[in-house]
């Protein structure tokens, strides 16, 4: 997954208030905190342990496995799409104030899982963006991925956020086939290839039906 440039309204009281909303899940000390079901994963030959932060509570050493990890899994994805692979805008992203993580480690304290995702308004809605999705080979199809793809949808309802968004490359059909596997939808902006244009990515998302609809 990547991200995308985000069309931002402004001009009514709600999204006042739904600016508030964003900004009080961005204010959380840890958004996994209080779900102490979900601080580990023993599954499948898989024990590892879950921790939630910003990007700027990680160290360097971390901040490089992360980022290892993603250019291994993606950057022949990007190479492959129009929009290429630029490791410094890529790094530069994964380390913004705004970024937070979801990290999953083995007992010995090495990532094997990670989500980038961020708090923020898109399309004049509060949404839990999720920037990056990403497992190590060796740990997937054990249901690790569902169980932090879960951890982000829980984070999102119970923010009062109203759903998770992200972007996938329509010829990383493995993902697409995962995500609408678990419920994610094409969003209402995401791009329609036509004759004209052809778009190499799509704009998935899952509603937090407790929420108002806009």
């Amino acid at each position: 997954m990547f991200s995308r440039k985000k069309k931002i309204k402004k001009k009514s009281k709600v999204l006042t208030d739904d600016e508030e909303i964003v900004k009080k899940a961005n204010d959380q000390n840890n958004p996994l905190g209080h779900l102490v079901a979900f601080h580990s994963f023993s599954r499948n030959g898989l024990d590892v342990d879950l921790k939630c932060c910003k990007a700027s509570q990680l160290d360097k050493i971390t901040i490089d496995q992360l980022f290892d990890l993603l250019k291994n899994n993606m950057k022949k994805m990007y190479e492959e799409s129009a929009w290429g692979w630029n490791e410094k805008e890529k790094f530069l992203e994964m380390t913004e104030d705004s970024a937070w993580y979801l990290i999953a480690s083995t007992k010995e304290g090495k990532p094997i899982a990670f989500s980038h995702f961020r708090f923020d308004m898109d399309y004049g809605l509060p949404v839990l963006y999720c920037y990056e999705l990403q497992l190590e080979l060796e740990c997937r199809h054990k249901g690790l991925g569902r169980f932090m793809l879960q951890i982000l949808e829980l984070m999102a309802f119970t923010a009062n956020l109203r759903k998770v968004v992200l972007t996938v490359f329509v010829h990383n059909l493995n993902a697409v086939g995962f995500f609408k596997s678990h419920g994610y939808v094409v969003d209402e902006t995401s791009p329609a290839s036509n004759l004209q244009e052809q778009f190499d990515y799509e704009i998935l998302s899952k509603s937090n039906k407790r929420t108002r609809k806009s």
